[in-house]
């Protein structure tokens, strides 16, 4: 493993083009072109985003979720502070073609330092939390201002309360939105204005360790890479579980952390006292220990450092859990072929909700299931 120097890294990482017209929408099937890049729900849900893009005709709104409730969480104000112009010309860009308005959904308290560039760059109509929810007729860039609250980060919850919109078990474009994750947005970008796959991931590595970490690592990263980064070497004590997500939402990492490579989901990473998180589960293996601990508190990095691991584990689902809904993709590599950064590494599955998968390092290939692609770094 190596910490890229261990400096910050700029905000000019994976610039993609500032021209709305150079993401040719109109020009190219969209839905394919995401499903190529292989996008995954990046804030924590996983499934292959072009499912949702699928109904782009029936939709006139945008919401970008840009909440990030979790405490530790600051990758995707990381993201529009550094990369606002981007993400301002990409709204622009959908504005021009598809949609009547762009919602930037986020919280009161992040205007300022975090928030402050992307205003600039939109030029948007600001809502205060007591003015919400937004107007029906509202057009063009709009931020939203909640207030600090977790439930907001929740997709039906923010649509709701920005939108005065209330879903159920339909969907948000069956009420005309779609709702997008900011680095999974940012991802979108990447991939329709510079041609970029999905190869790397923000995380951070938080709970019982000796400094809070904030990094960009290679999709398929071994958690025990991300936990030597953060001070813990050793991973989870005999009396400490290992969970992925951030405080309010985390389910236990049932393997050995060496085991368990970083998907295009993960956003955090937690050492938990064990007797904490069982006294702290409350439904479907869910973790909430927001109550118990003081989160606040405690300094978080808010640059990320580029990890460069020696092997990754790249996995061919992001999110397992909804096997049966989505499909693995097909591996279109064999143990000791040579690949590059980007390289495709298996297509999506035919006929199935399903994703393309890319190398995250350069190396070979070493290993090749119906899960996973192991591959070694040079």
């Amino acid at each position: 493993m190596s910490l890229l120097d261990g400096t910050p890294m700029s905000g000019d990482t994976q610039q993609a083009p500032v021209d709305g017209a150079s993401f040719g929408l109109g020009e190219q099937p969209l839905v394919d072109r995401i499903r190529r890049a292989g996008i995954a729900g990046a804030g924590g849900a996983g499934f292959p985003a072009y499912a949702k893009w699928k109904r782009i005709d029936e939709v006139d709104g945008l919401l970008l979720n840009h909440q990030e409730s979790e405490p530790d969480f600051v990758k995707d104000r990381w993201i529009g502070r550094e990369h606002a112009e981007t993400l301002a010309a990409f709204c622009d860009a959908f504005l021009e073609t598809v949609l009547d308005r762009v919602v930037i959904g986020t919280k009161e308290h992040y205007r300022g330092v975090w928030l402050g560039a992307l205003e600039e760059a939109t030029d948007a109509t600001v809502y205060e939390p007591e003015e919400l929810p937004i107007d029906d007729g509202e057009t063009g860039i709009i931020v939203a201002c909640t207030g600090d609250r977790y439930e907001y980060g929740m997709e039906s919850v923010l649509l709701r309360t920005v939108a005065d919109t209330v879903i159920g078990r339909d969907l948000p474009m069956d009420h005309g939105w779609i709702v997008q994750n900011t680095e999974t947005f940012y991802n979108i970008a990447l991939a329709l204005g510079d041609g970029k796959p999905v190869t790397h991931k923000l995380i951070h590595v938080d709970g019982d360790t000796p400094r809070h970490r904030f990094l960009r690592v290679p999709v398929g990263t071994p958690a025990t890479e991300l936990l030597a980064a953060a001070g813990r070497p050793g991973g989870p004590g005999s009396h400490e579980i290992l969970a992925d997500g951030g405080p309010g939402w985390s389910f236990e990492i049932e393997r050995d952390p060496d085991m368990f490579g970083v998907t295009k989901r993960t956003n955090c990473l937690l050492i938990i006292d064990e007797t904490l998180a069982e006294d702290n589960r409350i439904g479907n293996g869910r973790i909430n220990i927001l109550g118990p601990q003081a989160w606040k508190g405690r300094t978080l990095e808010d640059e990320p450092t580029g990890l460069e691991p020696d092997r990754v584990r790249i996995p061919l689902l992001s999110n397992p859990d909804y096997e049966g809904v989505a499909d693995y993709a097909n591996p279109t590599v064999s143990p000791g072929d040579d690949v590059t950064v980007g390289d495709r590494i298996a297509r999506p599955a035919e006929d199935a909700i399903s994703n393309a998968h890319h190398a995250s390092i350069d190396g070979e290939v070493t290993a090749v299931t119906e899960h996973h692609v192991t591959i070694e770094g040079r």
